[in-house]
């Protein structure tokens, strides 16, 4: 017989909140992101799309229609998103699954905080963008003509698989790997995986076209797979492809790519901005909890207690973790895209005198040259809570310095973490004036 919960847990919300600080695995059961503090379906949002929206609203911009594409090139201007980070997908995986095929895969295109989903003969096109303090927003479209273009929010639909173990129990984004039929639907019982910088190379982009070449590493992507052979199939016929002219019709799309390095930057930005989301709602939520604490037991107001200060500190070494590529694959071959995207997101910055900037890739063992990622410069980073983001900050520079001594992170040698803080400290202002807060005593 299933255990009916005690009486008084329906009549004292603050004896639940006094639970989830005993217990935090249930703060997601008692409060979780759509009560307060994150209010995550009610609280206003400024992410990009809302700006747009705005400014739709207001005229003063307007998006063009036309009958390829669809609103699809006027709002990747307005929203400043490359064409050459198009990568395409043709598992049956997101929303509009019924218009995604190998003959006909779904183009994504990114930024450093929005995402951009189209279809071929879609109803829609789809949106995932970041909010500052709300993490990531969802939105629809329409792709008809003859209504004025609007964006639609999302009111929980999408969460179903945004807001899992996959992005880190927050709403968020992930890129999903899956052995893919000939129709394009996941042999589930096969496995699937959540990919991101730790992944092995042989686990990745299952259910996707890639192009680029990556010498004798081998992935699960350019072709499908079926019942009796998927983990055991030969992944030889999706090698090394610069083009795809010979498994489907690139021409109804922007670009004809599906970038190897804008599907590796993909997945690290995916997890990076859920970790730092999850840093966000953390501390607001143990910090929340501890102040209900404080009321019920009489305590200073601003008193944190020990749970909470524990929630913090594992969130912050969460977002250590990401923001210094731990535990990255290493490449074992050198590895290049097919289109202009690695070029482009090179040239962004910001750089430092010498031209040293986070966005510069290496490709012959790792992503990124100096593995600290470039959403340390994002909005959401910077709109952490105070209490959060001043222990990444200290955090970060210790390490980086050589100050924190920490095993964790002896795979960065120590010239590495140098050229590292030298970047930051010329390039973020938080960096530079802690920078001078240590030297000065």
């Amino acid at each position: 017989m299933k255990r009916q919960p005690p009486p008084w847990l329906h009549r004292a919300p603050i004896l639940v909140a006094l639970v989830a600080i005993l217990s935090p695995s249930i703060v997601a059961a008692q409060v979780g992101f759509e009560g307060p503090p994150i209010d995550y379906l009610k609280a206003e949002v400024h992410d990009p799309i809302a700006t747009l929206a705005e400014e739709l609203a207001s005229g003063k911009k307007h998006l063009e229609h036309d009958s390829e594409h669809g609103y699809l090139k006027s709002v990747l201007e307005a929203l400043t998103v490359p064409l050459s980070s198009q990568v395409l997908v043709f598992s049956k995986t997101s929303l509009q699954l019924h218009r995604i095929s190998p003959r006909r895969p779904r183009a994504i295109y990114f930024n450093d905080d929005t995402y951009v989903g189209w279809c071929q003969r879609g109803d829609v096109i789809e949106f995932a963008t970041t909010d500052p303090m709300q993490g990531a927003i969802f939105y629809s479209l329409s792709q008809d003509p003859e209504l004025p273009p609007k964006f639609e929010r999302d009111r929980g639909q999408c969460l179903t698989c945004h807001a899992t173990s996959r992005t880190q129990n927050i709403p968020g984004f992930f890129v999903r790997s899956v052995f893919a039929d000939s129709a394009g639907q996941p042999l589930l019982g096969s496995g699937t995986y959540t990919t991101d910088a730790t992944s092995p190379f042989d686990e990745r982009w299952g259910g996707w076209y890639v192009t680029g070449e990556h010498g004798t590493m081998r992935h699960m992507g350019n072709q499908t797979y079926t019942e009796e052979n998927n983990r055991n199939a030969s992944r030889e016929p999706g090698a090394n492809l610069t083009s795809l002219e010979d498994l489907v019709v690139t021409e109804p799309y922007l670009t004809p790519h599906s970038d190897l390095v804008a599907l590796m930057v993909l997945e690290h930005q995916t997890q990076m901005h859920n970790a730092i989301a999850a840093a966000n709602y953390e501390t607001r939520l143990a910090l929340h909890q501890s102040y209900q604490m404080n009321e019920l037991l009489g305590r200073e107001p601003g008193h944190v207690s020990d749970s909470a200060e524990r929630r913090i500190n594992a969130a912050t070494e969460k977002v250590i973790k990401h923001l210094l590529f731990y535990d990255e694959f290493q490449l074992t071959s050198p590895i290049s895209g097919s289109s202009s995207y690695s070029a482009e997101f090179s040239a962004q910055g910001p750089h430092d005198s010498q031209g040293r900037s986070l966005r510069q890739l290496d490709l012959t063992t790792r992503l990124l040259k100096y593995p600290c990622s470039y959403l340390i410069y994002s909005p959401a980073f910077d709109t952490l809570p105070d209490m959060v983001r001043s222990r990444v900050v200290s955090r970060l520079h210790g390490i980086l310095s050589g100050e924190i001594q920490d095993a964790d992170y002896e795979y960065l040698p120590t010239s590495t973490r140098h050229e590292i803080l030298e970047i930051l400290t010329a390039t973020k202002p938080e960096f530079a004036q802690w920078a001078q807060n240590v030297a000065t005593p």
